[in-house]
């Protein structure tokens, strides 16, 4: 039909095979661990010489760069679920088990993006740009409940990447940390109140 665009099929196809590299990539990352990633071990999944990896990603910190703004679109994606209910410490509480699960359900995926596993590897602007906009987002959300000052958002990310650092090293696959999730938001709930309390007299 007239006025109906043309599609790029080489244009797909070329899209359709990064992911299926970067499927690729977080296999071996889970498998071997971020830094035991090489070219040759996704060449081998996704049935391509090691070279013509280097026609969809230029380097190795490429596809980590990717793999990042990956991570990043699913936290983006995970947060806009949230409603709020009206409910402060509800909503606090909510928001960081969502974290904290995000964190834990993907151990490479949480070293990748919340820590510097890797040498050298820094993520491009537009990949950091998505962090940022997460970031944002959640103090966003904190504003939303009653929590402007930007001292507490630091205090939240401590103590929730915390909790998902220590139950990824200590107790995989369980929820000895995850379960203190509810009693640290309260603790920290109380604490900002009182802080907040005091200022106002």
């Amino acid at each position: 039909m007239l006025g109906e665009p043309i599609r790029d099929r080489r244009a797909e196809r070329h899209e359709r095979t990064k992911a299926e590299i970067l499927d690729a990539a977080w296999e071996v990352a889970r498998a071997e661990g971020l830094a035991g990633l090489t070219l040759r071990d996704v060449a081998r999944k996704v049935g391509m010489r090691p070279p013509s990896v280097y026609s969809y990603f230029d380097a190795k910190h490429a596809i980590y760069d990717a793999m990042y703004a990956q991570g990043c679109r699913e936290f983006l994606d995970r947060g806009t679920r949230l409603a709020l209910t009206g409910d402060p410490l509800r909503d606090l509480t909510t928001g960081s088990r969502m974290f904290v699960e995000f964190c834990v359900e993907d151990p490479a995926r949480y070293q990748l993006m919340f820590q510097r596993t890797i040498p050298g590897f820094e993520p491009s602007a537009e990949s950091y740009a998505l962090a940022v906009q997460a970031l944002e987002a959640m103090g966003a959300r904190l504003a939303q409940i009653g929590i402007a000052d930007p001292g507490a958002m630091d205090m939240l990310t401590a103590l929730t990447t915390g909790l998902a650092d220590q139950q990824i090293s200590n107790d995989p696959g369980g929820d000895r940390w995850l379960k203190l999730v509810d009693e640290a938001m309260e603790m920290f709930f109380a604490h900002i109140k009182n802080r907040t309390h005091g200022r106002t007299h």
